[in-house]
């Protein structure tokens, strides 16, 4: 594997701040909606580590997609490119499904907590887009 691009490093920084700053308003609403109507909304140590460890897969999802891009644009052959963008797509598939099982099986995360993140890097990118925020 070659050197860790900067543009991959600085994108993959970007999005795990976006992501985090997004589970940490998630958990906030959590809480506050647990004491408006703490017996529909919980609140508990799973939402906070359904969170950080959704979080953690999803920013892991997203420098796996990065070092795919880095990857694929270093081949010239464009059949190994399509091969690698695929494999890639369904690793990362994978993963993501198999975190989301164990979201929902696993006593230790609530699973909205831990589903929702998955969702926060593809917000982030799209918000910097529509705000032309630069982030440096």
């Amino acid at each position: 594997m070659a050197k860790l691009q900067p543009a991959v490093q600085k994108e993959t920084k970007r999005t795990a701040i976006f992501t985090f700053a997004a589970v940490a308003v998630m958990i906030l609403v959590f809480a506050i909606g647990h004491m408006i109507w703490p017996d529909s909304i919980p609140f508990d140590y799973r939402v906070i580590l359904g969170g950080v460890c959704g979080g953690a897969v999803a920013v892991l999802n997203f420098f796996m997609m990065a070092l795919m891009v880095q990857k694929a644009a270093s081949m010239d052959d464009q059949d190994k490119v399509k091969l690698t963008v695929r494999s890639s797509y369904t690793q990362r598939l994978a993963m993501q499904i198999i975190w989301m099982i164990i979201a929902i099986a696993a006593p230790c995360f609530q699973f909205i907590a831990g589903i929702l993140p998955l969702l926060f890097p593809s917000l982030g990118i799209k918000l910097r887009g529509i705000l032309h925020l630069n982030m440096e």
